[in-house]
């Protein structure tokens, strides 16, 4: 699967996930409000699955970080105005707002908070990151921060971070195809689920043939056991209880600066 999703088991059994969780992802963000002394957070996401997922991963680190959501706004991704919501928002004056929009629909909230005078941190999730949001939003998402993997950032790591490697390999092939800036989260997802599979794939093959249902367990189960393949995103480890592998190396914050994405030191 190349999104995140909270699955039952009897689905989960057959289902690997490849993207970061939203519980993983938002925890780099609850970190920073905290590391900030953040205690009062206002949010506003889309009126949908993805808005409640960020909605509830930001719940589920409130207590450890200190910090109280006290506002839950949401707007549609088609709508072009969140005017009513910013300004409830800014009427409880959080001490920072959480974002639970995506690509260029995480800039409208963003841009309206600008507008209205909202001058303290607005962090977004790793659906933000893209350029087209720094094209929509422009000036005004200008310091704007949000979680992602570190595949977009690549050539900013340092040497000893586990996915570099693999990361810009994949960036300078990608790009030497797509053209230079063309790097996204989705495209890496693809290319790591291909590398789950290169590593499943020699085990299923030591205990049945292609085409049958015990190969299809075969590499089930393989894909079940693999241990430390490094993707571009983070590295996998998978057990029966976790179809998805990663850990916080599969996170980076980064800000927008200079009109890209830069990561924060």
């Amino acid at each position: 699967m190349l999104t995140p999703a909270n699955l039952a088991p009897q689905v989960l059994h057959w289902s690997f996930i490849v993207p970061q969780s939203t519980e993983l992802m938002i925890g780099a963000v609850a970190a920073q409000l905290k590391a900030k002394g953040v205690k009062t957070v206002g949010y506003i996401g889309f009126s949908d699955t993805w808005g409640d997922l960020v909605y509830k991963a930001l719940e589920s680190h409130a207590a450890a970080s200190g910090y109280a959501i006290v506002t839950n706004e949401r707007y549609a991704r088609a709508d072009t105005s969140v005017t009513g919501q910013v300004l409830r928002i800014i009427s409880v004056n959080p001490d920072a707002v959480v974002i639970g929009g995506s690509g260029t629909g995480g800039a409208l909230p963003h841009v309206a908070l600008v507008e209205r005078g909202y001058k303290k941190p607005i962090y977004h999730n790793h659906g933000t990151v893209n350029q087209e949001f720094i094209k929509v939003g422009g000036k005004a998402v200008a310091g704007a921060v949000a979680v992602t993997g570190p595949l977009i950032v690549p050539e900013e790591l340092p040497d000893s971070f586990a996915t570099r490697a693999v990361s810009l390999e994949f960036t300078k092939r990608y790009e030497s195809t797509f053209g230079a800036g063309s790097r996204n989260a989705f495209a890496g997802y693809a290319y790591d689920g291909v590398l789950l599979l290169n590593a499943a794939a020699p085990e299923a093959l030591k205990k049945a043939k292609p085409g049958t249902s015990e190969f299809r367990e075969a590499i089930r189960a393989a894909l079940e056991n693999v241990r430390n393949v490094v993707g571009t995103h983070g590295v996998y480890n998978m057990n029966p209880t976790n179809h998805n592998g990663l850990d916080e190396r599969a996170r980076v914050l980064v800000w927008v600066d200079g009109g890209s994405w830069r990561l924060m030191k």
